[in-house]
């Protein structure tokens, strides 16, 4: 699952090793941490340069679904693509690539 908040990107899988946790992975430092709110001070982040995303972590089902839950009850914004802030430039244009290209797909009718 990829998820996109106004101040992270994460993608969240099954993790491969333990199969009742999930493997949180983000691309840019402090996103994990940020999506995870209060619950990511006791984050176990690694880094690894040669990984596909730079940085992960693993949690429980259910510390995911409630950062997932206390990300939906903080949307205050009209327009999501507006809510990024202005100090964050490269997220803004990053997202707004991928509005582009799903508009592409809504465009070519595909379902």
């Amino acid at each position: 699952m990829w998820v996109f908040t106004n101040t992270a990107f994460i993608s969240a899988v099954r993790h491969r090793d333990k199969p009742d946790s999930l493997m949180v992975r983000a691309r840019l430092p402090g996103d994990l941490e940020r999506f995870f709110g209060p619950d990511g001070a006791d984050l176990a982040v690694q880094e690894t340069r040669d990984a596909d995303y730079r940085y992960r972590c693993t949690v429980s089902d259910a510390v995911f679904a409630s950062a997932l839950l206390r990300a939906a009850g903080q949307i205050d914004y009209p327009n999501f693509k507006d809510s990024i802030g202005p100090d964050d430039q490269m997220r803004h244009h990053a997202y707004l690539d991928v509005w582009a290209a799903m508009h592409r797909v809504q465009d070519q009718g595909a379902h």
